[in-house]
């Protein structure tokens, strides 16, 4: 069974309902896996999405921070969230499609503006939370799982603009690279989009702050698509769809897609 999934760090789901909507008219995802929605669950609009064609629909949320959705036009099972760092926050969840494949959609905590756990306590967070995420994924061993969503780190020096003024910067510092990886080999877990597209600089965040980002395009890639190696090679077509940055009030994320043949 074929299917198209996307990614896409919306920036609050009832402010820009009207762009999930649109991504979901013109580019037709089965599955779309949102994060940092910024509603709890009974306060998005999941009827509104409903008559879109997506009313299976898994969700965690909390009021004005993280949370993240899954919404299909496949049936999905709830398979439950993990509370990474204990810590209550809406930052997990996961689904399975009929064809038992399990989807995890994860928003990793940005990390602050201090690269350096002593001094920022965000910091030491996110770090807190890679290492749970390694160590849960090499105690039970994923298989026939997708991994998607703003993982806030872009780990290649092709991933980012400029890999030398950013290399002091959260979201691509050693440490955080590292950690990333670590989780990576702990759940034998394929980065998809590079796999597809292994070459050449590749975006899918620009900040609010630049005022042509565009042109600028001093961007970093930290939305993610993984998938454990027994099904990475049923995936194909990976893009980042870069024109939605550029949509009316749009979130500072892209949306990133791949199909999978399963």
């Amino acid at each position: 069974m074929p299917f198209t999934l996307a990614t896409w760090n919306i920036n609050s789901v009832r402010l820009r309902a009207d762009l999930v909507l649109k991504l979901l008219a013109e580019e037709a995802p089965d599955v779309l896996c949102l994060q940092e929605c910024k509603s709890p669950v009974d306060k998005m609009p999941l009827d509104v999405f409903a008559a879109a064609g997506y009313g299976h629909v898994v969700a965690r949320g909390q009021k004005g921070y993280n949370g993240v959705a899954i919404l299909s036009r496949l049936p999905l099972e709830d398979v439950g969230h993990r509370d990474m760092c204990a810590k209550g926050d809406a930052r997990h969840v996961a689904a399975r499609l009929e064809n038992g494949v399990t989807i995890h959609n994860f928003y990793v905590p940005a990390g602050g503006d201090e690269p350096d756990r002593t001094v920022n306590e965000k910091f030491g967070h996110k770090l807190d939370f890679l290492t749970e995420m390694r160590d849960w994924f090499g105690t039970d061993r994923p298989e026939k799982s997708i991994l998607v969503g703003d993982l806030n780190i872009a780990p290649r020096e092709d991933d980012v603009w400029s890999h030398k003024a950013l290399l002091k910067v959260v979201s691509h510092t050693p440490i955080e690279v590292e950690h990333m990886a670590q989780v990576q080999d702990a759940g034998a877990w394929v980065d998809i989009t590079r796999q597809d597209i292994p070459d050449g600089l590749l975006y899918s965040w620009w900040s609010y702050r630049s005022p042509d980002w565009d042109a600028a395009d001093k961007g970093r890639r930290l939305d993610h698509v993984w998938a454990t190696s027994d099904i990475s090679n049923a995936a194909h077509s990976s893009r980042v769809l870069r024109d939605a940055r550029g949509w009316t009030q749009p979130s500072d994320h892209a949306p990133v897609f791949a199909t999978f043949d399963l």
